[in-house]
């Protein structure tokens, strides 16, 4: 539902319709506009109480809503979101670009690697502390000490940090040192961590499921979106499929698609979408030419050596030569 309120409205008249919204059990999201504002209704399940919301003094209409994501769809928010994290632009044009290694496993080898992208050109910092893996005999991320490596990471670059929650005390221990939160491909149907992340104050990267359609995607968000946090970035990270040449199958045409459904930032991340380092470049070069908002890239300058995902890291020479591409490629389509 959707509440239109007239151009000369007062702010009296604006509160009464929120108080009425809410004591219907409803929330209400108050929507500025170019040259109205409205207020979105969520919760609400009939039109039951549209006549009693129109009668209201100030309203110019109600306006029901029919798409199960309105907050994630474009009926409520026509224009793109934008929004800042430690100085980096988020959505409207702006094309972010995340890099790290897939799992912080030392000091040593974290700071190395964030000062190596960080002068090619990365954005933010990306580094896994918590890894839910298939396997349980795999690497599981060294926790709250890899946390505070991450910490150090930005610190001493400047870069704010992207890393994974994987459930709620996770996610409190992540809230408490990264600036995005990170929810998986594998997490992304954990209603109970996307409510909890959704009242937070960080902006939270949700993950395609490994089979997820676009619009359980978008419901996923719309969990975030309709606990209060509004700075939610979508990522597609491949689907599971039957051909063994590549690890996931990337839907690019998905970033068409949620482009035209929703005002939120997409992102692709080509390294676990395909698991193979050949096909990271020019994944990532097709991903800014289809129109995705960034990327989220595994680096690794000893990839032999890396405890998690090593066949899919590119070098840091690799990713040097990948920014200044990718950043001609994106001037060039504008």
């Amino acid at each position: 539902m959707l509440v239109m309120m007239e151009k000369t409205h007062q702010e009296p008249e604006l509160a009464q319709v929120i108080q009425v919204i809410e004591s219907l059990g409803y929330k209400a999201h108050v929507l500025p506009g170019d040259h109205s504002l409205a207020v979105g209704v969520t919760g609400n399940q009939t039109c039951q109480d549209l006549e009693r919301l129109s009668q209201l003094p100030g309203v110019k209409e109600v306006i029901r809503v029919s798409s199960p994501f309105k907050l994630a769809g474009r009926t409520f928010q026509p224009a793109d979101s934008e929004f800042e994290v430690g100085g980096v632009q988020f959505g409207n044009g702006h094309f972010v670009i995340m890099a790290g290694p897939c799992a912080v496993e030392s000091e040593d080898q974290t700071l190395r690697l964030a000062h190596a992208v960080k002068n090619a050109g990365a954005q933010v910092l990306r580094g896994g502390a918590y890894k839910p893996r298939s396997s349980p005999y795999a690497f599981q991320g060294m926790g709250v000490d890899g946390l505070k490596i991450l910490s150090t990471a930005r610190a001493e670059t400047g870069l704010p940090v992207i890393t994974e929650a994987v459930d709620l005390p996770s996610l409190d221990r992540v809230y408490e040192y990264a600036d995005i939160i990170q929810i998986g491909a594998r997490n992304m149907q954990n209603f109970t961590l996307l409510k909890e992340a959704g009242q937070l104050d960080k902006p939270v990267l949700l993950k395609r499921g490994l089979s997820a359609t676009i619009d359980e995607w978008l419901m996923a968000a719309e969990y975030i979106l309709s606990e209060g946090n509004s700075r939610v970035i979508l990522c597609e990270r491949g689907l599971r499929h039957y051909d063994p040449h590549t690890r996931n199958l990337l839907d690019l045409g998905a970033v068409l698609v949620l482009r035209e459904l929703s005002h939120l930032p997409v992102v692709v991340d080509p390294s676990h979408s395909l698991g193979r380092r050949n096909m990271v470049i020019p994944a990532s070069r097709a991903a800014v030419a289809i129109g995705a908002q960034g990327i989220l890239v595994d680096v690794h300058d000893r990839p032999h050596e890396a405890l998690c995902d090593g066949p899919q890291a590119i070098s840091p020479d690799m990713f040097a030569g990948m920014v200044s591409t990718l950043r001609q490629l994106e001037a060039v389509i504008g």
